[in-house]
């Protein structure tokens, strides 16, 4: 017998758990946060119900940043590690050199492929960690493949790093694009897809309620929901526009259809070696943040996604040839407080504080104690201020940094804040401390940071909500693995999204990305054949 053959005759008797599924799905949804989730669980009876009731599933993981926004989750999820690795400060960074604050994943040297210029994120040139794609493409010398698609940009290209490929949706032209860091043009599958124009093929197509109205809780008309895009107040929803198309649960099941025209085209899962489709269904934000976690909204748009991720996972589970073949993860990038009046009516110390106004109020504050104002901008827990204007007058620029700390801690909606001196030599009498440092990045975070009190809502809106505290209704999210080598159950202690990366890694049967802080959750593999 020769030793090919006998090579070949070892491998055949392997258990099935020995090999590495040949295709791994992870589905982010953004804005899902653990609270909604559970609360909608008994709605739920596709691909989430699947997921949750036969897989591995942790009600509760916590993000260890203080901010909690798209760009930070989606980037520790596909690291492994958290923004003082990776570099992602928040949804938008000051860049230094300019003075002004940009988007996280912006880069005027790649631009976007088949739309118009803009100042949108469209390459991971800013991230300064290995992803979960770009550790699968090296260690399969570059034959595993590695797609991203979502309905926005730093989503994907978070999610496929520097080797993988991202896919995202323009929602201005309505198609799917990626950039030039990825591709010198777009591959003809994506251009033939984007000829069928899935998104515009929703205008004129009302958004209405897949189920009666007596299964969904609370009322459909609430103060304080937004009016946006035409779309009104309650359903029927007009959608009469692109940019309402994409704040409905019709922008997840064009990721889907996206996804699976990925699956196809791309031939994923089709051999023994592993390839890696990442998806993040970005609708359930949009209906999120104008109709808030409690809406009929909300509620309607997670009974559609329920659906749409079991199609997306028999499609997977198709190309794959069988559960056995396939792993799924699902996590979410953030959760997502409450309309802030919802909770002011229910007693609760709830407000909506201005970030325009807050930055005046410190303006005038350091005008009068230096005669300059060096506020450059607010954006979530990031203050940043310009050093030259301190040097121009000779003020050591540390001074104003703690004296603009100083200022907004006294204000009634903060929590606490310090300037970046002090971020590690200060006392952590609030406990919360560390969120701040394991979310601080030198080259891009603030000259001061700040975290709000609970059930305070950072933004310039006077409806809807938004999200992107330390608090467990912003930081917590779900965690699921579920097929090849899982071993199904309820997994109640709490873990991080940043487990999820190496886990994947494990039972893909390579190392995790470089940067990695997460812990493999042996706990909910499978360590002997069955």
């Amino acid at each position: 017998m020769s030793k090919t053959l006998a090579l070949l005759l070892m491998l055949s008797t392997l258990p099935a758990w020995a090999k590495p599924p040949r295709l791994t799905l992870l589905v982010v949804v953004d804005a899902m946060g653990s609270d909604l989730l559970m609360r909608m669980k008994p709605r739920l009876k596709f691909g989430l119900a699947t997921l949750t009731d036969q897989g591995a599933y942790y009600p509760t993981a916590r993000y260890e940043q203080a901010e909690t926004v798209t760009a930070i989750g989606h980037a520790t999820l596909a690291t492994g590690a958290n923004p003082w690795r990776h570099g992602l400060v928040g949804n938008h960074a000051l860049n230094r050199s300019t003075g002004k604050v940009e988007r996280a994943l912006a880069d005027a040297n790649h631009p976007v492929l088949d739309a118009p210029m803009s100042s949108d994120d469209v390459s991971p040139e800013n991230l300064m960690a290995e992803t979960l794609s770009d550790r699968l493409k090296t260690a399969t010398y570059g034959r595993g493949k590695a797609i991203a698609v979502s309905g926005k940009a730093r989503s994907a290209v978070a999610m496929a790093g520097r080797l993988g490929q991202a896919y995202w949706v323009h929602e201005e032209s309505g198609k799917f694009v990626s950039g030039t860091f990825y591709f010198k043009e777009l591959p003809p599958w994506v251009r033939q897809f984007n000829e069928r124009k899935l998104l515009s093929s929703y205008l004129g197509k009302p958004w209405t309620l897949t189920g009666a109205a007596k299964e969904y809780s609370g009322e459909d008309n609430r103060a304080f929901e937004s009016d946006w895009h035409g779309l009104g107040r309650i359903f029927p929803h007009p959608v009469n526009s692109l940019d309402a198309v994409v704040a409905t649960p019709y922008l997840n099941d064009a990721i889907a259809q996206m996804a699976k025209e990925a699956i196809v085209n791309e031939q994923l899962g089709k051999d023994e070696i592993p390839d890696l489709l990442s998806v993040s269904f970005s609708g359930i934000d949009r209906v999120y943040h104008l109709y808030g976690p409690y809406s009929w909204e909300i509620q309607d748009a997670m009974v559609r996604l329920d659906k749409t991720i079991a199609d997306l996972i028999s499609a997977a589970e198709k190309a794959a040839g069988g559960r056995n073949n396939l792993v799924v993860a699902l996590s979410a990038d953030h959760g997502g407080a409450a309309i802030p009046e919802e909770w002011t009516a229910q007693g609760l110390r709830a407000s909506r504080v201005s970030p325009v106004l807050l930055q005046k109020g410190l303006s005038k504050e350091l005008i009068s104690k230096f005669g300059i104002d060096p506020v450059l901008g607010i954006d979530e827990v990031d203050l940043y201020l310009s050093s030259k204007a301190a040097t121009d007058i000779r003020i050591d620029p540390a001074t104003i940094r703690r004296a603009a700390a100083q200022w907004l801690s006294a204000q009634p909606s903060i929590l606490t804040a310090v300037a970046k001196d002090d971020l590690w030599s200060i006392a952590d009498t609030t406990g919360y401390l560390r969120t701040l440092r394991v979310g601080y990045y030198p080259e891009r975070s603030g000259d001061v940071l700040f975290l709000l009190r609970p059930f305070q809502v950072l933004t310039s809106e006077t409806t809807g909500t938004s999200h992107g505290t330390v608090y467990a209704y912003d930081s917590q999210v779900p965690v699921v693995f579920f097929g090849k080598s899982i071993k199904p159950g309820l997994y109640r202690q709490e873990i991080h999204p940043t487990d999820i990366a190496p886990t994947l890694a494990s039972l893909m049967e390579f190392g995790p990305p470089a940067s990695c802080e997460g812990t493999t959750r042996a706990e909910a593999l499978v360590t002997s054949g069955r």
